[in-house]
């Protein structure tokens, strides 16, 4: 039997890979890594990143805008032609002192967490080659209710829900579309609780490995989902929680 490759199933090298929101935190460390494996990466943020190395191209747009997200679908489309790999990693929570149940606050979490994703995938489908991926960055927040921020908890469980459905209907295309479901990350969206002794004690002693995550802790989930070494799994949720969402008593 003749063994397998085991860098070349893993392997991105020279995938174009779009990266919702990688200007910072997550959405960051990813676009590092992927560039570090050899991946060509299309940034789109609100922010233009700059940078030297000659395989990262930084789109700046504000995919909560139609004509934004248009303007760079249109880019990437003249630039690259084809993609391989979509990583929808923006997202924003419950904005520091407004009320839970505010309707407005509501609204823009859902818009940009979900909607807009929904917005700009459409538009970029026709783009993805066969046997690509798209790779949604959820949260156990899909899975559990979590006090004071329904906005946030709606959207990814919008969001899982949205996986499934485009994984059903990209299937006839050979395009996956899968979860990437993390617990609590040290970042700065979770600064403010990571700072707090007794938020900070409560996450850590809640999952099984008794600590946060880390971003160093999602780049070989996102490498697996980005690469062949995923391509028989569509629809389906790549929990990185530290086994936050299976403990018991």
């Amino acid at each position: 039997m003749k063994s397998l490759n085991i860098s070349r199933i893993f392997s991105i090298k020279e995938k174009n890979i779009i990266v919702v929101g990688g200007s910072r935190g997550i959405g960051k460390k990813i676009v590092n890594v992927f560039l570090n494996n050899q991946a060509r990466v299309i940034n789109l943020s609100r922010t233009f990143v700059k940078s030297k190395n000659k395989n990262f191209f930084s789109i700046q747009c504000d995919i909560s805008k139609t004509n934004e997200i248009r303007n760079s679908y249109k880019i990437i489309k003249k630039k690259f032609k084809k993609i391989d790999v979509i990583v929808n990693c923006s997202g924003i929570t419950l904005t520091k002192n407004i009320p839970k149940f505010n309707f407005k606050n509501f609204k823009s979490i859902l818009d940009l967490n979900l909607v807009s994703i929904f917005e700009l995938n459409t538009l970029l489908i026709p783009l993805l080659k066969k046997n690509s991926s798209i790779i949604n960055i959820s949260s156990i927040a899909s899975y559990f209710g979590f006090e004071n921020n329904p906005g946030y908890i709606a959207s990814k469980s919008g969001l899982s829900g949205l996986t499934r459905s485009m994984a059903y209907d990209l299937s006839k295309k050979s395009i996956r579309v899968n979860n990437l479901v993390l617990g609590y990350i040290y970042t700065d969206m979770t600064k403010k609780s990571f700072e707090s002794k007794k938020k900070f004690l409560i996450r850590k002693k809640r999952n099984l490995l008794n600590r946060w995550g880390t971003t160093n802790d999602i780049l070989g989930a996102s490498i697996f989902l980005a690469s062949n070494a995923s391509s028989y799994i569509t629809g389906s949720d790549i929990v990185v929680d530290g086994g936050w969402s299976i403990k018991g008593m």
